[in-house]
């Protein structure tokens, strides 16, 4: 299960890569104007037509597979763990409930010590 989550976060970051670059590489609608005057829009790589047919229709098929891929992380996502995997949360140990006080520290030999105050300080309150 995890080999097939592992694809298609592989598919859905290259297709969200392609996404970009092929929007990037459209012209905006002021461009055409330019064309309309003779710019030499008919030598261009993609014919007369231009490019937008192409990158249009591109965008449109690698939005598809970056929606399809969006609607399989969320499946994948909100299936419930298996029996055997354990959760981040699950290896916390568990500590008693009623227990409010902090530990008290312990030396070498297992026992809990009291902190003394420092010299010339006392517990007490100053009233």
């Amino acid at each position: 299960m995890n080999t097939l989550l592992g694809i298609v976060i592989v598919v859905q970051v290259v297709t969200a890569l392609i996404i970009i670059g092929l929007v990037l590489l459209q012209h905006g609608k002021g461009a055409d104007m330019g064309a309309a005057f003779g710019s030499g829009a008919s030598g261009s790589l993609f014919g007369a037509s231009g490019s937008s047919n192409f990158l249009s229709r591109s965008t449109g098929i690698a939005a598809g597979v970056f929606f399809a891929a969006t609607l399989a992380l969320s499946f994948l996502g909100s299936r419930p763990i298996a029996a055997g995997g354990a959760g981040v949360m699950d290896q916390i140990p568990a500590t008693p409930a009623n227990s409010t006080a902090p530990a008290k520290p312990q030396n070498a030999t297992g026992q809990s010590q009291s902190v003394a105050p420092a010299s010339g300080q006392s517990n007490e309150i100053p009233k």
